[in-house]
């Protein structure tokens, strides 16, 4: 498990910046208009800041650029750096400058100077996002994080107002430690026992084994299992951080450890990439430990069905006949379209169980949703405006990026199957909406409902504003943002 860069903040101290090691950061805005540690580092390094402002090269820097001055003269830091940032910048343009300082920090210490510069907070929590490294499974010794020390006059209130996205940055963490981890290491029982730990932050975990899943009547969920040696489960993570009475909202996640296709085998090519198709699992368990380590004043019940997807003599098969939870029958047509077979079970059971005030499923559902959005967007579906409007406005907040898709009776009449109540899947056409409309039919009347697809966002190719190559973490912070601006 990978850990977070240590952040601390300190009274601000101009005499600091001399001796400071490692790396020193000061802002200046595009303006060139200079605070008093970027007079104090300019002193120091005998006008070296001033000739950088007056240069060609700051002429075209934008927000949130940082340029740096190597081995600084005057100082014992190995590198000067200036944020160009305003004086009261956007949050995010604030976080994306965190983040393009925490791509250069390379494990040194870094001193921040911010003075009273506005948004410290979320400058800080764009470094935390980005100073994220994965390398459990490297054999080199690995270097210690290096301290970040934020240097500014209210040091006591800006620590405080830190303090909740700190955990969300925490919950980020979690969800890409897991996205990244092989499937060989993160099995289901792995998977599970490290939701289960989470107990020690105030969460009630369940785990539901394959007899009680049996006993429920989560058949669809076990079909997608029973090819492997891996036992199904599902495990209930709840945080009861509002009223009693309150009813929760719910998170339901998937959580194929891996994907081969099972009987419809996928091609060898990147099949590799399928140990991301527990994403979905993976935002929920990090949802819930942000919501549980800022104590969210709300209640919010998270489930994840772990399975893995198999083909062996006891896998299922094209053209088998599942009953589901609900009732209803589904014929599997292809056995790769098994995230769905996942979902609707556990929907089914959150709503039986919890009576939820409105539910969200996040799923690496559709590759359909990367031909239509990219890695820029989640895709969105749901059955409710004023919900669904709530949860696109807390994502825009947070700088994630969703776009909503439509749903309707002919997307769902392509689901028509001769022999059972549906197909589980639809054809080629639509591929990422016929599948929010499969899931919809086990969403209740009175639920608010919200589908993501995150198969686009949840593990990238290529380093984002946020994160380097590999998992994402996308999700954490706009579920957040949700359930404190719409349930607290």
């Amino acid at each position: 498990m990978s850990s977070l860069v240590p952040i601390r903040f300190q009274e601000f101290d101009l005499d600091g910046i001399a001796q400071a090691k490692g790396r020193v950061a000061i802002i200046i805005p595009s303006d060139g208009k200079m605070n008093p540690a970027a007079r104090r580092a300019n002193r120091l390094t005998k006008g070296a800041v001033a000739r950088l402002v007056e240069s060609e090269k700051f002429g075209k820097a934008k927000t949130g650029d940082v340029i740096s001055l190597a081995w600084p003269a005057g100082m014992v830091a190995e590198a000067l750096d200036v944020l160009v940032l305003p004086r009261r910048p956007e949050a995010d343009e604030a976080r994306k400058t965190g983040a393009a300082l925490a791509k250069l920090t390379g494990g040194k210490d870094v001193l921040v100077m911010v003075g009273n510069q506005a948004q410290t907070e979320d400058l800080a929590l764009g470094i935390a996002l980005r100073s994220y490294d994965f390398d459990a499974h490297k054999t080199k010794e690995s270097e210690e994080a290096g301290t970040v020390t934020i240097s500014h006059s209210k040091p006591k209130e800006v620590e405080a107002g830190f303090a909740p996205l700190y955990a969300i940055a925490d919950g980020v963490r979690m969800t890409r430690d897991l996205t990244n981890e092989p499937a060989n290491v993160l099995t289901t029982t792995e998977f599970a026992d490290r939701l289960v730990e989470m107990q020690e932050l105030g969460l009630e975990v369940e785990v539901l084994e394959e007899d009680k899943l049996a006993e429920l009547g989560m058949r669809t969920l076990l079909s997608v299992g029973q090819g492997s040696v891996s036992p199904s489960k599902v495990v209930v993570m709840h945080w009861k951080g509002g009223d009693k009475d309150d009813a929760p909202l719910a998170l339901v996640g998937k959580g194929v450890v891996f994907d081969t296709g099972g009987i419809s085998l996928k091609p060898a090519g990147g099949m590799e990439d399928m140990t991301m198709d527990m994403g979905g699992a993976g935002v929920v368990a990090g949802t819930m430990r942000a919501l549980a380590k800022r104590k969210a004043k709300a209640n919010v019940v998270g489930l994840v069905g772990l399975v893995e997807n198999m083909p062996s003599g006891n896998a299922t098969r094209p053209g088998d006949v599942v009953k589901s939870m609900k009732g209803d029958t589904v014929e599997i047509i292809n056995t790769d379209a098994e995230g769905r077979l996942v979902l609707c079970d556990m929907m089914w059971y959150a709503q039986e169980r919890f009576s939820p005030v409105g539910m969200i499923d996040l799923a690496t559902l559709t590759g359909a949703i990367i031909i239509g959005l990219g890695h820029e967007n989640a895709g969105v579906f749901s059955n409710n405006d004023t919900f669904c409007d709530a949860f696109l406005k807390s994502a825009k907040a947070e700088d994630e990026g969703a776009w909503r898709m439509p749903l309707g009776d002919a997307y769902d009449k392509m689901l028509k199957s001769r022999i059972a109540d549906m197909k589980n899947v639809g054809g080629r056409p639509a591929g990422s909406i016929t599948a929010a409309q499969f899931l919809q039919r086990f969403v209740k009347e009175e639920t608010p409902w919200i589908h993501l697809d995150i198969a686009g966002v949840a593990s990238v190719s290529a380093e984002t504003s946020y994160a380097p190559k590999g998992a994402t973490g996308w999700g954490v912070r706009a579920l957040s943002r949700f359930v404190q601006d719409s349930f607290e």
